[in-house]
């Protein structure tokens, strides 16, 4: 009997998924047309990324009308933007309020309201009064061409008179720090006027545009250093001590650096499934173990794995997020005994998408090292048969110590570090009495915003609920603001007002713990929309952000089984595991 054919299937190309699948090509000859893509050499760019197919499938052009909102200080955006034509508003100072943006004013909850709830939630979930679903008359929304939802605000001049703003202008730039950084929103920009052109260019092709193109890349990298870098500097303990001057001849000579799947929930969620979501040979080397420091890496946004060889494989011992430092020690060890250095003593690996700036090590040692008190510094080295002693590297071990190396990779794998406040049930205390779900459920219009089951590792489950990420992939797409972290605390929340039950949320989140439901009226019926179809909104966990107490869930738990725990803090998470 003949062998069996194999299954031939076509490799995934850079153009499967255009940005505009309808871009007609005279429009991206066009575009090459337009300052600065007409000063670019298409030479300098490789046949398989040439300048016209970036243009022509990572670009889109869009067109707005005056008042319309461009970007929202505070979402997370994935592409940049060049004024075409027209021009733009940014507004500065201060910021328009949270309704006119899409989403809810904070208010908490009274003590009468709290106890009312439990005998005046309606037995149908997720009850709206016509009242609650109006939105604040500042703004409005249309559809646009493809029923795309544009938010544009209804008083322009009052809100300029109100507000200081600044003009951007055709050839000027805005919002690719966000884009390359995966952080939010510094501003809301707006359209100023009626026929405003913008060209959006996603990440993937304003990397390939800055990676082939040196007067891009020069001119983005001078607009991040001036708007972004000299503040996040300022904020690491160790640079707060050098001058200007030395500060200006630092970020001079940082680099910039991504690592890892930019869009990587939906990478995550197939490989969820198919069992292999954490398999540390998929994960991009930053730096690697044995190598000589070159640098401090100091990570700007995402995760990454610290791990050290062990046998014939790695094993994790931490995971560093923004904010963390890595190299550190070892260049700060050889700076103090130049006669016996030692190589950076961990691997570190990207985890989904990582940004980091470098800082050189020649820089480190010639002007930052001298300034910083000796009190500041990581304590002495000891280098005792080749072994490398350090206090602040172990530091940074001993919390996965004591929660076990298999809880550790469990909660990498997974990604569960991403949370700021993660469900965790101990599964030896909990009764399954679904008090939590109860509690939920009466906070939250009958509609318990969670599922009691998960993920489990030993007697440890991680709940289907919202973890309130660090990187809430998430907020990344709402047309109209409507998820976002509230003004509070950083929770992330939806605003059922401006919620169009797009799913946009749903299909993003990599953990499923946000649900679409059908809404209801003051009488219980069904609300439906004028083709006669259910009204659906998008609703999640919100830490009940609006109740006294924090968390009902926790707070209902009759035996300290549930608690609602950030991750990141690995001290607090062992102690909890071991009360």
């Amino acid at each position: 009997m003949p062998a069996a054919l194999p299954l031939i299937l076509e490799r995934p190309q850079r153009w499967d998924a255009s940005f505009d699948p309808d871009m007609p090509a005279a429009l991206a000859e066009l575009i090459q047309g337009l300052a600065p893509f007409n000063e670019m050499n298409p030479e300098g760019f490789p046949k398989r990324l040439a300048l016209r197919d970036i243009l022509q499938h990572d670009t889109r052009l869009r067109r707005y009308r005056q008042g319309e909102i461009v970007v929202r200080a505070g979402d997370h955006g994935t592409s940049a933007f060049m004024v075409v034509s027209g021009g733009v508003r940014v507004v500065l100072n201060p910021e328009l309020p949270a309704s006119v943006l899409g989403r809810r004013e904070p208010v908490r909850k009274g003590l009468l309201r709290v106890l009312a709830q439990l005998w005046s939630n309606s037995r149908e979930p997720e009850r709206f009064k016509p009242s609650q679903l109006k939105q604040d008359a500042r703004v409005g929304a249309r559809k646009d061409e493809g029923d795309q939802v544009k938010i544009f605000l209804q008083d322009v001049p009052r809100i300029l008179d109100a507000h200081r703003t600044a003009v951007l202008n055709p050839g000027d730039f805005f919002g690719e720090i966000a884009a390359l950084s995966r952080m939010p929103r510094t501003a809301t920009v707006f359209a100023q006027d009626d026929n405003t052109e913008l060209l959006e260019i996603r990440w993937q092709g304003l990397r390939d545009l800055m990676r082939y193109d040196d007067k891009l890349r020069a001119h983005i990298d001078k607009i991040y250093r001036e708007r972004a870098l000299a503040a996040h500097l300022r904020e690491i303990p160790i640079f707060q001590h050098l001058s200007d001057a030395d500060l200006q001849k630092v970020m001079a000579r940082t680099e910039f650096g991504t690592y890892g799947d930019y869009d990587w929930s939906g990478d995550y969620k197939r490989l969820a499934q198919a069992g292999h979501a954490g398999q540390a040979e998929k994960e991009p080397v930053v730096a690697q173990e044995g190598d000589y420091p070159n640098g401090v890496v100091l990570i700007r946004a995402g995760f990454a794995r610290l791990s050290q060889k062990f046998g014939h494989g790695h094993r994790t011992l931490n995971y560093l997020g923004a904010g963390r430092d890595y190299g550190l020690a070892e260049i700060v060890h050889n700076w103090r005994n130049p006669g016996n250095p030692v190589p950076l003593q961990h691997t570190l690996r990207s985890i989904g998408y990582t940004h980091v700036l470098v800082i050189p090590t020649a820089i480190m040692e010639t002007i930052v090292l001298p300034t910083v008190p000796k009190a500041k510094l990581p304590p002495p080295v000891q280098v005792e048969d080749d072994a490398f002693v350090l206090n602040e590297i172990e530091n940074q071990t001993d919390a996965a110590a004591k929660i076990g190396a298999d809880t550790l990779e469990f909660l990498t794998e997974n990604r569960f570090f991403n949370g700021t406040a993660s469900m965790l049930i101990d599964l030896d205390r909990c009764t399954r009495c679904d008090d939590c779900v109860r509690a939920c459920a009466a906070s939250h219009d009958n509609n318990p915003r969670f599922l009691r089951h998960g993920l489990t590792n030993g007697k440890i489950m991680v709940a289907n609920a919202c973890m309130h990420c660090v990187d809430p992939v998430c907020m990344i797409g709402c047309p109209t603001g409507a998820i976002h972290r509230d003004a509070f605390g950083g929770e992330v929340v939806i605003n059922p007002t401006t919620c169009i039950g797009c799913k946009a949320c749903f299909n993003n989140c990599p953990y499923d713990a946000i649900r679409m439901v059908e809404i209801r009226d003051g009488e219980g019926e069904l609300m439906v929309d004028k083709e006669m179809k259910p009204i659906i909104k998008a609703t999640k966990c919100d830490l009940c952000v609006e109740q006294i107490g924090g968390p009902s869930c926790e707070r209902a738990c009759p035996h300290g089984a549930l608690k609602r725990m950030n991750l990141n803090d690995l001290d607090t998470f062992a102690k909890w595991l071991k009360r």
